[in-house]
């Protein structure tokens, strides 16, 4: 359903990604590991379309999109959930949700029930606003607000950064249950290694803009992931 191809990005004069190659396809957890400023996020940027690449293709259903806004990627079915979450405070958890309304036709647009039910704070906080959740509320409420959209590729940026066990536990369970649907692919950004594991049905390591290593979950070298994720 995804494939990147040979790709390249730079800040200005600062190369951030080289030749970097991954799939995604439907009913698999796809994980890219690694530490802090290796280009894990820039990879993610990129493939939404809020960064542009200077080299390589992103191809998504057999289309090249290498050049399409984000706003039209997301109409072609790609749900972005960003680092930090990037929730409106001041709006409410239903504002904040509806908020992915925006690219979708208006007999589509409708918070699914599957979100209350993945998420069932949610529903009980409709009208209380985005600032006021929790950390964890709120990765939740991106996650739902991703949702929304009805996605076919879900991706996901360190959505269990600074989030308490147990809620990682629920994202976890929601990660699950989308990817075992067997429609939506999910490329997910960790650090935390456990927790892409038992997610994961490939994975790929990234290190100074490089993928080192890559396979499926069950070639997957731990001690060796470890070694490029600690500092």
């Amino acid at each position: 359903m995804l494939a990147i191809n040979d790709l390249d990005l730079h800040y200005g004069a600062a190369q951030a990604l080289w030749q970097v190659s991954l799939d995604a396809e439907p009913g698999r957890v796809t994980c890219v590991l690694g530490r802090n400023g290796v280009g894990k996020t820039s990879l993610l940027r990129a493939i939404v379309g809020q960064q542009p690449i200077s080299g390589g293709q992103i191809e998504w259903e057999g289309e090249d999109i290498s050049r399409l806004k984000p706003s039209e990627r997301a109409r072609r079915g790609i749900g972005y959930v960003p680092q930090g979450r990037d929730i409106f405070p001041l709006l409410t958890v239903r504002e904040n949700l509806e908020t992915g309304f925006a690219v979708l036709k208006r007999g589509q647009r409708k918070v699914p029930d599957e979100v209350f039910d993945l998420f069932p704070v949610l529903s009980d906080m409709l009208g209380r606003r985005g600032g006021d959740l929790s950390g964890g509320q709120q990765q939740q409420l991106a996650i739902g607000r991703a949702l929304v959209l009805q996605p076919r590729l879900l991706v996901l940026d360190e959505p269990t950064e600074g989030i308490q066990p147990s809620i990682i536990k629920d994202i976890g369970r929601a990660i699950g249950y989308l990817r075992d649907k067997g429609t939506m692919a999910i490329l997910l950004v960790e650090q935390y290694f456990e927790f892409a594991r038992d997610l994961a049905d490939s994975f790929a390591v990234m290190d100074r803009g490089e993928i080192v290593m890559a396979g499926s979950r069950e070639s997957m070298d731990e001690q060796e992931v470890r070694k490029h994720l600690s500092v």
